[in-house]
């Protein structure tokens, strides 16, 4: 693919990573693609980061056929960039596209776009601890048309912004509450997928549990509203009497998480019992009751890794672990984020240098 590369005669100031926070703080450049039926991808280009010129009648914004991916590059102690398993993140971008009638994206060209925004850009791979380059990719319909069919031309974008970590709290237990009511997903919908919908439909009951002190709403399925399927915008799993059991990914309506995948692995090369299976509320709150909930916690590539130390159901409380980060919770995250920063050994390949 042939790139087209206008470099920013205004480069901004660097922002201090001194508790920055996650996602306000863009890069100089950005990636951008176009797509035409008939034609397919084209005028593959890096340009200034800035606004996009759209007609107000766009199909993306009317009727939400978009999708987005979540990946970071790392800067390692000797200097170099990595990216953390991206073909796992393009696969599921053209997944979601499939489910959103949006023209998959070739793996190759993708990664190169990937690479090459990211190699011009270097300097804003951040160094300090715990730091990272967000990139988030994303395609939307821009046919001006008011009409509820498959459009035929998109935009490829891809931005980046320095982060540090995604929640004020740190790499420390947050409390969550049970959404008794509201679902995020059903089966046969788009919860597989990453897609805007998907959060649109979370925001009503996540800003009612922000509101009464939790962090994130524990959402259960859209179908019995008694299964566990996620936490906030990540995956979560349980250490249930020594075992580790997670949401399957059957029904379609939990998102095949990047980190959630790389956990498991970890999990079961250290033998672990792990269980991909159904897990009602009522096994959970049991468990909590008894004393066998052990440790919990989110897996998503904003934060990695998030300590779970109180669950809230149906007004009552219950901590997890003292409401302490877990010795499992702590030794996951030390595993992912030494592979990512290449601060240890990386046994399968997940890492893919950049620069």
């Amino acid at each position: 693919m042939d790139i087209q590369i206008t470099r920013t005669t205004t480069p901004k100031q660097k922002p201090s990573m001194d508790g920055i926070p996650f996602g306000s703080f863009f890069s100089d450049h950005m990636f951008l693609m176009n797509y035409t039926d008939g034609k397919g991808w084209h005028d593959a280009r890096i340009v200034p980061y800035g606004p996009i010129p759209l007609e107000p009648s766009i199909m993306a914004l009317h009727y939400a056929q978009e999708v987005f991916e979540g990946m970071k590059a790392y800067r390692a102690a000797d200097g170099k960039i990595n990216l953390f398993r991206p073909l796992d993140n393009i696969r599921r971008f053209n997944n979601s596209s499939e489910k959103l009638c949006i023209p998959h994206i070739p793996e190759e060209d993708f990664l190169q776009a990937i690479k090459t925004l990211v190699e011009v850009d270097q300097d804003w791979v951040p160094s300090e601890p715990d730091t990272s380059l967000y990139i988030r990719p994303l395609a939307f319909a821009t046919d001006p048309h008011l009409g509820v069919h498959v459009a035929k031309t998109y935009i490829f974008c891809i931005m980046t912004c320095p982060v540090g970590c995604y929640y004020p709290e740190g790499l420390n237990p947050v409390k969550i509450a049970v959404e008794p009511r509201e679902v995020r997903a059903v089966r046969g919908g788009t919860g597989f997928a990453k897609c805007g919908g998907n959060y649109a439909a979370s925001l009503h009951a996540s800003d009612i549990a922000l509101h009464q002190g939790f962090s994130q709403v524990l959402w259960l399925d859209g179908v019995h509203q008694k299964y566990i399927e996620e936490v906030g915008s990540m995956n979560v799993m349980f250490k249930i009497a020594g075992k580790i059991i997670t949401p399957s990914l059957v029904s379609g309506s939990v998102l095949p998480g990047v980190t959630r995948r790389s956990a498991l692995q970890l999990l079961r090369d250290w033998g672990y019992e792990v269980e991909e299976r159904d897990l009602s509320i009522d096994e959970l709150i049991a468990a909590a009751k008894d004393g066998t909930l052990e440790e919990a916690w989110g897996t998503g590539t904003a934060a990695v890794i998030s300590p779970i130390g109180e669950i809230s159901f149906e007004g009552e409380d219950f901590t997890i672990g003292g409401f302490r980060i877990g010795e499992l919770t702590q030794k996951l995250y030390d595993a992912i984020t030494g592979i990512q920063w290449r601060k240890t050994e990386d046994p399968y390949g997940w890492v893919v240098p950049v620069c």
